[in-house]
């Protein structure tokens, strides 16, 4: 897989905060006092045993889910009533989790949904077949052959999701994020159910998509963070329990115990 260029992407690059977030389900706190930031081109890895907060924490910075305190700000602004389907016209895009792509579309239409943002027109004059629908559908299908091609799934892009290998689909769902052109991508376990060999070359896309836009990274994979994050940030039931960079985060005694069950040492 090669990223995908982007003469557009970075031209407007931008700091993520998330302040002090907290997020309480009846009596349980799932998130407590959280806060993180994503610096423009860097590899931010969010890592936790299960259960730590890790996909309430993303369920937040996507919009799923509105915090009870806290405060999320993107380019200086702070962001409020977030929602999923305003994250693009921001300049963010995320995965999830599973592939979530729509499986009674193609896959190149599946992918040109994410570049809708891009539309100059769009959806009702191109609904309504006025001035502009015809030009900017083919710079979607051009823009979204592109971005399959630079994933090596460009041959796919007539098939169904469903006849795919699962981890074509999760190229597929990759390639749906990347061709909006983001300047912060949120990637939820994007390892999940792929091979060494894929894992590997996620890795190296990742670290070519940094050198022009954020990356968000939740992963419980421990290779492939410790190999494309710049920084590192661990929770534990709810809480941050260390931040730094790789090497800090591997020897940090908060860390080991969290993983491991040990004591934490004094």
């Amino acid at each position: 897989m090669t990223a995908p260029a982007s003469p557009a992407a970075g031209t407007r690059p931008g700091r993520f905060e998330a302040t002090g977030v907290t997020v309480r389900f009846g009596g349980l706190t799932a998130l407590d006092d959280v806060s993180l930031h994503v610096d423009p081109g860097e590899v931010l890895g969010v890592i936790g045993p299960n259960g730590a907060g890790k996909t309430t924490l993303f369920n937040v910075v996507c919009g799923f889910l509105e915090p009870d305190a806290g405060t999320l700000s993107w380019r200086g602004e702070v962001l409020r009533g977030l929602r999923p389907h305003k994250l693009a016209g921001l300049g963010i895009s995320r995965t999830l989790q599973g592939v979530g792509l729509f499986p009674y579309m193609p896959v190149l239409e599946n992918v040109m949904a994410g570049a809708n943002v891009r539309a100059k027109t769009g959806f009702l004059p191109s609904l309504l077949g006025l001035p502009g629908k015809d030009r900017d559908e083919k710079e979607l299908r051009d823009r979204a052959l592109y971005v399959l091609h630079a994933l090596g799934a460009v041959q796919y892009a007539a098939r169904f999701p469903g006849s795919l290998p699962y981890p074509v689909q999760k190229r597929v769902a990759l390639a749906r994020a990347l061709v909006s052109e983001p300047d912060l991508l949120m990637l939820d376990e994007p390892a999940g159910g792929i091979g060494a060999d894929d894992m590997e070359e996620l890795g190296a896309l990742i670290r070519q998509l940094s050198g022009r836009m954020a990356v968000m990274l939740v992963e419980h994979h421990m290779d492939l963070v410790m190999s494309v994050c710049d920084r590192i940030t661990v929770l534990d039931f709810g809480r941050v329990i260390a931040t730094g960079t790789p090497d800090q985060v591997r020897n940090d005694p908060a860390v080991l115990a969290a993983y491991l069950g040990t004591e934490e040492a004094h």
